[in-house]
């Protein structure tokens, strides 16, 4: 199955077309606790179920086929759908297994690039610059957020493309760059979040010391040790809150605006 190739196509480019933009519109909008994505994916892949199943009695086993469980980032749903596409109209009912098997390996692996990409990194690494640009008044920062959504809007148009002409060696030889992607990307969002550490946390001490007619300022004997300690402390210390068992963001959330809130009344912090 390493190339989805047979001597008479039965599928088109407007066929792989529509199963993109149906998955693009339904692979959400349908979500439910008990098969997650199985509605929208059925849908994706209606088009081809009709085109290639001309017996009811197939259709129908396909159609239960496909509404199945499902779950796995939408941004690449679309390279399950294409290689599916591609083994249907390889193997035609005879892949009814096939594709069980084919939808339940690849939506966990994939899941994990896709969610460490699209759901993690991306809006963290532009996210971040865009807010802060706009922070200082930047409408450049607004523009970048929408340039960046527009491309990975345009990148899961083709997804289902590539998978439908890859078949299954998306899987194998593909496997090796796309970790080494995940890992590049990791890098290089841990490292723009760390720099944008001393820019977007503000956490200044405003406690002075006084010893005879001398007072020494809290803040400057810390910048002298290190700048930004305070920030990259409270960064530091959400963290490991993060960590903690039943912690969650908004309790971790709730705890800094207390903290804060009681600091600044001590004249700690401000």
């Amino acid at each position: 199955m390493e190339n989805m190739k047979t001597n008479e196509t039965k599928l088109t480019k407007k066929d792989i077309s529509s199963v993109s933009r149906r998955w693009i519109m339904g692979s959400q909008i349908t979500w439910n606790y008990e098969k997650q994505m199985a509605i929208g994916y059925l849908w994706a892949m209606l088009p081809i179920i009709r085109k290639l199943y001309k017996d009811p009695k197939e259709q129908q086993e396909m159609l239960k086929t496909h509404v199945q469980f499902f779950n796995t980032t939408p941004h690449m749903g679309g390279f399950i759908c294409g290689i599916d596409a591609a083994t249907e109209e390889h193997e035609g009912y005879k892949a009814k297994e096939t594709v069980k098997g084919l939808k339940t390996g690849l939506m966990g692996p994939f899941a994990g690039v896709g969610d460490t990409l699209f759901g993690v990194l991306f809006p963290t690494i532009f996210g971040s610059i865009a807010a802060y640009m706009g922070q200082e008044g930047n409408i450049a920062g607004a523009i970048i957020w929408l340039i960046v959504n527009i491309a990975i809007l345009c990148l899961r148009y083709f997804t289902a493309g590539i998978g439908y002409r890859e078949g299954s060696k998306i899987i194998t030889s593909a496997k090796d760059k796309l970790d080494a992607l995940t890992a590049a990307a990791t890098l290089l969002g841990i490292t723009v979040v760390g720099a944008l550490v001393s820019t977007v946390v503000s956490a200044n001490v405003t406690a002075s010391f006084t010893s005879g007619e001398v007072t020494v300022n809290g803040q400057e004997i810390l910048d002298q040790i290190m700048p930004c300690m305070v920030p990259v402390i409270v960064v530091a210390f959400i963290y490991w809150l993060l960590g903690r068992k039943k912690m969650t963001s908004t309790k971790a959330i709730i705890l800094v605006m207390v903290l804060s809130i009681v600091l600044y009344a001590l004249g700690i912090l401000g």
